[in-house]
């Protein structure tokens, strides 16, 4: 377990909760520095998040050929993302790569790096790989910008990951049917720092991060993913899924989705009712009509758009109905708006065959 973050000794800090608790949710001014942030001139400790590095010669293929991904062509200095799914095609470990030429890093959630460091040396077999927990050494530091940042390189190239999510990555594919996706301004980043490292630079909480995140729609493992996920219902192909690569755990049930079915629930961002002061937490449910069709996963106060919201609902759910939330006794109006919609999935141009015993016209 790492030391509690320098951050929290900054004036004004106030500890975050749930997968954000042991660094800054704020430092008293949440919205002022959203602003910053946005802006590209705070930065973000995310010192509580979990660094992994692989070595020796056989990291990339090795990689790429149990997840999601196809990073066996990753250049130095090149970001990406990939998942790891169980057999069904559920979601089990969401990972941030970028490599240096020597190591592969792996930046991701604190909670999941026991379960995915175990699996990764169960796996190994006779490959020239050596996976290490590096969360000791290193920080994690967030920022929408380029600030002067003391980035680490141990094997001389800086550590820092771009976010692939402001475009479709090749080989994935866009679920949402937005000509304007917000995730085109998410100029986001990761930069790896020595733990314990004091910045010097403005700073900004968790929750500016999370307004940020979630209107750009940028689905987060600890927020939007549960036990069911699979990654077509947070439109995840767009960055962390290569269709067109070889065979990995769960790519079944990626194409198969993808070509022939439909995923059954889907991303929506919601715009919620402020009149009442309340803001709905992550697992509340969201209604049409009285009857439930899916929860909250991540909320947040946004400087421009008021409180918003990313939810999870039935895939069926009519995309022009107005929702709402519970929250307590409490029922928050909330208009969505479609991440993906509900006709998502089925994209195989397969030809349709003539039903048995059906009488064919002659020309």
């Amino acid at each position: 377990m790492t030391d509690n973050s320098p951050y929290l000794t900054l004036p004004g800090a106030v500890d975050g909760a749930g997968p954000d608790a042991g660094v800054p949710a704020h430092y008293g001014n949440p919205i002022g520095e959203q602003r910053a942030l946005a802006a590209g001139t705070a930065i973000v400790d995310l010192s509580n998040r979990a660094v992994l590095s692989i070595s020796g010669d056989d990291r990339l293929s090795w990689i790429d050929s149990i997840t999601s991904q196809s990073v066996k062509g990753l250049q130095p200095g090149e970001s990406s993302e990939t998942l790891l799914l169980d057999p069904t095609g559920r979601v089990e470990y969401a990972v941030r790569l970028v490599d240096d030429g020597t190591d592969l890093w792996m930046l991701l959630e604190r909670d999941e790096a026991p379960g995915l460091l175990e699996f990764l040396l169960k796996m190994r077999f006779m490959l020239r790989v050596d996976p290490q927990d590096r969360t000791e050494e290193f920080a994690t530091i967030g920022t929408l910008g380029a600030p002067a940042l003391p980035v680490v390189a141990p094997n001389g190239v800086p550590l820092i990951w771009h976010d692939p999510w402001t475009t479709v990555t090749p080989g994935g594919w866009q679920y949402s049917l937005s000509p304007q996706h917000p995730g085109a301004g998410w100029t986001y980043s990761e930069v790896l720092v020595t733990r314990g490292t004091l910045v010097d630079l403005p700073v900004a909480g968790t929750l500016a991060l999370e307004a940020l995140r979630i209107e750009a729609w940028r689905p987060r493992f600890a927020t939007e993913a549960d036990e069911k996920t699979i990654p077509h219902e947070l439109d995840w192909l767009r960055s962390a899924v290569h269709l067109e690569k070889g065979c990995y755990r769960g790519q079944e049930t990626v194409a198969k989705v993808h070509n022939l079915g439909h995923p059954p629930r889907r991303l929506v961002m919601l715009h919620l009712d402020g009149s009442d002061a309340v803001l709905p937490a992550r697992g509340d449910v969201v209604v049409l009509d009285g009857v439930e069709v899916g929860l909250v996963t991540s909320s947040a106060r946004h400087h421009e758009l008021g409180p918003i919201a990313l939810a999870v609902i039935k895939r069926s759910t009519d995309p022009t109905a107005e929702l709402a939330v519970r929250v307590d006794d409490l029922l928050v109006a909330a208009g969505q708006e479609v991440v993906v919609p509900p006709s998502a999935g089925a994209s195989a141009d397969i030809p349709r065959l003539p039903r048995l015993g059906a009488v064919t016209r002659k020309s």
